[in-house]
């Protein structure tokens, strides 16, 4: 499995939706456990990188690219 390259301020769509009902998230913060917030409700939330890696199904348009 590839890592994938996170930064703060990606918008990312995870496979499973948020009890509020969005599936769209932001990156807070970034490190072994990363912060994301729900784009609907608000509400903030820290995961492990490995099981949000798994869980995002695409990185939003628009979103922070990573420059080489």
């Amino acid at each position: 499995m590839q890592i994938l390259k996170l930064l703060p301020g990606m918008m990312v769509e995870l496979k499973k939706p948020h009890p509020c009902g969005t599936h769209q998230f932001r990156i807070l913060r970034v490190g072994s456990i990363c912060r994301i917030v729900c784009l609907s409700c608000g509400r903030d939330m820290e995961m492990d990188r490995i099981k949000l890696e798994r869980a995002i199904k695409k990185i939003a348009e628009g979103s922070p690219s990573v420059s080489q």
